[in-house]
């Protein structure tokens, strides 16, 4: 079965920028993981994307991928050159040539650990004043008992007799080139370099167990749907002595049954009677800071917008307040008494079915169209 294309995988360009190349493995990763998404093809998908960012997120193995596709990654790739991983045997035939060493990572180095994510749910008002809040989050650290090397209490690891401790092991092969060395990951200690004789009860030689963490954060007021807050250093622990990960805790905020809230700014509709719109008054205004007067001027049509300035949402990055927005929505009764009909023909009798001049020019124009004019 063919490969699909490594940037098509991950939804980006071809010219994609390192960290657009990371945003779309996290989104995708986060989606097709076996443990949250229990679809009988996300495994698949997700080592799919797992295998994209490896080779996208190097920038020597991207390259090789962009001039030879495919063929630049596959273990039998470049014509039968044999088995080489992450383009080991494809290097040394320049090293050959040009008398450059291969680069080997150290499989003991320290290596920063993962970034976690996780997902907080609001209120409208917590979103709109911050919260402090402690979350549970699930995370890999250094197991206590072995205190991560793997190994069993009072026993040591010992160097790896097939790679001798560099977690690679090589290969010859002639070629019409020449000899072509080809490096793989030792399977024997998973490329560690280290072999575990007694592994660790507690965390099976692994060296590092789940636990779940409290963790207190702070949510600034003004925060917004889909927003995110980086808590530094929350991420899992680093391995081998590597600085820990950070935490991205994503935002999400649960819908209010009176305003609607657009960036700093909220919107909200007022009902009004007509008696209220035609004579003007005073009315109550409910706003996340509280109640406000505002003074309704007679003559008010509904769809009429005022202002609170500064009543909206204050600015996640401390650049003043947003406003509220009031639409004005006249509500007709449905229920009259005779006492109130009677008023209302007496008023239209006398008058009430005058229009303003604005009223009467566009029910003019409504008359023309239908007859064409």
């Amino acid at each position: 079965m063919s490969k699909r294309d490594y940037y098509d995988v991950l939804g980006v360009e071809q010219d994609a920028s390192k960290e657009d190349i990371k945003k779309a493995y996290r989104k995708l990763a986060r989606k097709y993981h076996p443990d949250v998404n229990k679809e009988e093809n996300a495994a698949d998908k997700f080592k799919e994307v797992k295998e994209a960012y490896e080779v996208l997120s190097d920038e020597q193995k991207r390259t090789q991928y962009d001039q030879f596709g495919h063929a630049g990654t596959d273990n039998q790739g470049f014509g039968g050159f044999g088995g080489a991983q992450d383009f080991g045997g494809f290097g040394d035939i320049f090293d050959m040539f040009f008398g450059g060493g291969g680069r080997r990572q150290d499989p003991n180095a320290p290596r920063q650990g993962a970034d976690l994510q996780y997902t907080i749910t609001l209120d409208f008002e917590e979103a709109i004043f911050g919260k402090e809040a402690d979350i549970r989050i699930p995370r890999e650290e250094e197991c206590d008992t072995c205190q991560g090397s793997g190994a069993k209490p009072g026993t040591q690891t010992k160097t790896c007799g097939h790679c001798n401790g560099s977690g690679q092991l090589n290969t010859e092969q002639s070629t019409p080139f020449g000899k072509v060395v080809n490096r793989r990951v030792c399977h024997y200690c998973n490329g560690t370099g280290t072999i575990i004789p007694e592994k660790c009860s507690t965390c099976g030689g692994a060296g590092r167990v789940k636990k779940h963490k409290q963790i207190h954060i702070s949510i600034p007021a003004g925060i917004d749907e889909g927003q995110q807050i980086r808590v530094t250093g929350k991420g899992e622990s680093g391995i081998n002595g590597g600085p820990p990960g950070d935490l991205f805790v994503g935002v999400r905020i649960q819908p209010h049954d009176f305003f609607e809230r657009d960036g700093d700014h909220i919107y909200c509709e007022l009902p009004l009677t007509f008696a209220q719109a035609a004579l003007g008054d005073e009315v109550e205004v409910p706003t996340v800071h509280g109640n406000v007067k505002l003074k309704i001027p007679s003559g008010t049509q509904t769809g009429k917008t005022f202002r609170l300035k500064g009543k909206g949402v204050p600015n996640v990055h401390g650049m003043g307040h947003g406003d509220q927005h009031i639409q004005i929505r006249i509500v007709t009764p449905t229920k009259l008494s005779e006492r109130q009909k009677d008023l209302l023909r007496e008023f239209n009798e006398i008058g009430g079915h005058d229009t303003t001049e604005e009223q009467h020019s566009f029910f003019q124009r409504f008359k023309n169209a239908f007859k064409g004019e």
